[in-house]
């Protein structure tokens, strides 16, 4: 196979894990109107729901990063869906049980494994051609998760819901007692069979890169010849750690909350959950027109500035309409979350060296902020209301603003001429 055709087959792979990053993330935006219901959760504990998925990549990037130093990025990738369909399979006693609890752990072992997939994939999708295209292929990658998170909500909500509107109505005015339990312990085994096939299709995929044998990449270790730097040496790298904080937990409150802020407009479920898949679709625009565009006709620095002032604008304008007109703006703020990934992860990691790794665990460590600022707006939906909540995303395009137009360059000159330490 020459290195054209070595190119081609690792992004092909490559969208196919994205793939399935997508097909199991925003499943959330399901999965929380669906605990809401059968577990009778206020907004704040629903929040626990990403919550639990994204603490597992605090918690689990470094020990990521360390283990795949050891194994490698391609032995790392199928580590980790090993681990996610542990985490699947979990939620079948889970809804045996109507346990929240359980549900919580399953979700929490699904985000142990996909940070692991994340620390192995997404530095090689970096590495794997020019710096200068980088945010092009994630982009494509980003294209592959976003199709999967709509394929995930239609079938999930397909499952869960499609049949059970009725009993849904029924539960917010029955008493308590045996017959409101035994309809909720109806609705929760509804999510059995889609989780068993979940698993079943993690495990394919793991025999498909066993199979496949993705060729290893190695790091540019340029930097290392020059003189020993520490990671700390990096402080763009660490600004870019807290962009990635506040961009994921944006993009998670953005997406993950619409079914509930169409509750809160009085909209029909069985309208209000295909605004998921609009958010989705409007991510995969964004990331098209990133293609498009950069680096031929713009930088992905620029690009990443221009977004944030689009996201800003239909931030002002949803909170200050009502019904679908402020709805849509917050579908379309995925638009312009689009190349806030693509952006801020080659700005953070370029120039790293053997630090790569490290680094890209750092970053994937940031996710946990699809855990934390969920937290904080579920809570401000309870004190205030949904519309209100949204304004904390004004913090986060704030400091993200901020990366993009000082932090990114913050010590970046000290490693491209490192002569200028000494003088």
């Amino acid at each position: 196979m020459n290195q054209k055709n070595k190119y081609t087959f690792s992004l092909f792979v490559l969208g196919a894990l994205f793939f399935v990053f997508g097909f199991v993330t925003w499943l959330n935006n399901i999965l929380i109107p669906f605990f809401q219901t059968t577990c009778e959760l206020t907004n704040f504990q629903s929040s626990f729901v990403p919550f639990a998925f994204y603490i597992s990549y605090f918690v689990m990037s470094i020990p990521s990063s360390m283990l795949i130093k050891k194994t490698g990025f391609a032995n790392g990738m199928i580590l980790g869906l090993i681990i996610m369909a542990m985490g699947s399979i979990v939620f079948v006693p889970a809804a045996m049980n109507r346990s929240f609890t359980f549900f919580l752990v399953g979700l929490f072992v699904q985000g142990i494994g996909l940070s692991i997939l994340q620390t192995a994939s997404n530095p090689y999708a970096t590495i794997l051609g020019p710096i200068e295209t980088a945010a092009r292929r994630i982009s494509i990658m980003g294209i592959c998760n976003k199709v999967a998170g709509m394929i995930g909500i239609f079938a999930l909500y397909s499952a869960l819901f499609s049949d059970t509107e009725l009993e849904v109505q029924l539960l917010k005015t029955m008493a308590p007692g045996p017959d409101k339990e035994m309809l909720l312990q109806s609705l929760s085994n509804n999510i059995i069979f889609p989780y068993i096939v979940i698993t079943g299709l993690l495990i394919l995929l793991v025999i498909f890169l066993k199979i496949a044998k993705l060729p290893e990449i190695e790091e540019d270790n340029e930097n290392d010849q020059r003189e020993h730097r520490s990671i700390f040496s990096y402080p763009y790298l660490w600004l870019g750690v807290f962009a990635i904080f506040f961009y994921v937990g944006a993009e998670v409150i953005a997406i993950d909350y619409l079914v509930r802020y169409g509750d809160y407009w009085e909209i029909p479920m069985s309208v209000s959950k295909d605004f998921g898949i609009y958010a989705l679709v409007a991510l995969v625009v964004g990331y098209l027109m990133g293609i498009v565009t950069i680096p031929r006709l713009i930088s992905q620095r620029v690009a990443l500035i221009i977004q944030l002032s689009i996201a800003i604008l239909l931030l002002i304008v949803a909170l200050n309409t009502t019904g679908l007109i402020s709805i849509g703006c917050i579908v379309t703020l995925s638009f312009a979350h689009a190349i806030m990934w693509p952006a801020i992860w080659p700005l953070s990691i370029h120039n790293l060296g053997k630090h790569t790794k490290l680094g890209s665990a750092l970053l994937v460590m940031a996710i946990a902020g699809g855990a934390i600022l969920p937290l904080i707006f579920g809570k401000l939906s309870d004190l205030f209301n949904m519309q209100i909540a949204y304004s904390i995303l004004f913090i986060s395009y704030a400091y993200i603003f901020f990366f993009a137009t000082f932090g990114y360059k913050i010590g970046i000159n000290k490693i491209i001429n490192p002569s200028n330490n000494k003088k």
